[in-house]
């Protein structure tokens, strides 16, 4: 996907562009693949399938979610800022937080903040489970892209959102975690309301985005230490 495809496809999405963001968007390719060869960031790096596969399917949560109110935004994983760097260039009015156990993404991602001028944006350096034990039902929306397997990003995710807040896992194939997350919501008294299934454009990879609702303020007993949660997942 070319720079004029992704205009054209990200407009198809009802997503606003102008030359601000899209020079936003070239700068933060040309740091990606600079500071992908000090640490490893991503093994995509030609940069048709970087605006494919990270540009363009970052967008694709707004699919799902009305990005253009004032929300707060938590993505969880967010390896070298996707989605939410890339939601917050085209989506300035959220206000995200960055999360990753790996200190070396979080220094780049604040150079990327710095850099690209983002406001109301943070990278923080932790482990997802403990931020979550003190930062309780402070996020509108929370988000993963290719992080863990439903039930344990359930775990991860419900206790940060706002009761009556969401969670959008991105994903590409989903049916099996579904069938395997149903005592996961139960327990965390949240409820999937919508997925949609779709292709990414040019190649046809298969997408799903699924958005679960939390319906009540969850139990503090989640979520647990990380041992507990990979050994005994909900």
């Amino acid at each position: 996907m070319n720079e004029k495809e992704f205009v054209k496809y990200v407009k198809e999405l009802n997503i606003q562009l102008d030359d601000i963001k899209l020079n936003q968007l070239k700068k933060y390719y040309e740091l990606l693949i600079t500071w992908n060869e000090k640490i490893n960031l991503t093994a995509i790096t030609d940069q048709e399938q970087v605006y494919l596969k990270h540009f363009y399917d970052s967008l694709t949560l707004s699919k799902i979610i009305d990005l253009n109110q004032e929300l707060s935004l938590v993505d969880i994983g967010t390896g070298a800022g996707f989605p939410g760097i890339v939601l917050k260039i085209l989506f300035p009015n959220l206000k995200i937080t960055l999360i990753d156990s790996l200190n070396k993404r979080i220094e780049f991602l604040k150079l990327i903040i710095k850099e690209l001028n983002l406001k109301d944006i943070e990278a923080i350096h932790t482990r997802i489970e403990e931020y979550g034990k003190v930062n309780r039902e402070q996020f509108d929306i929370a988000t993963a892209r290719a992080v863990a397997p439903l039930n344990i990003l359930l775990e991860y995710s419900i206790p940060m959102i706002k009761r009556n807040g969401y969670f959008v896992p991105m994903k590409a194939n989903i049916d099996k975690e579904v069938t395997n997350s149903k005592n996961a919501l139960k327990l965390l008294d949240a409820s999937i309301i919508e997925q949609i299934d779709f292709k990414l454009p040019k190649e046809n990879s298969n997408r799903t985005l699924i958005k679960i609702k939390k319906l009540k303020s969850t139990s503090n007993k989640y979520p647990r230490k990380y041992v507990e949660i990979k050994k005994r997942p909900l």
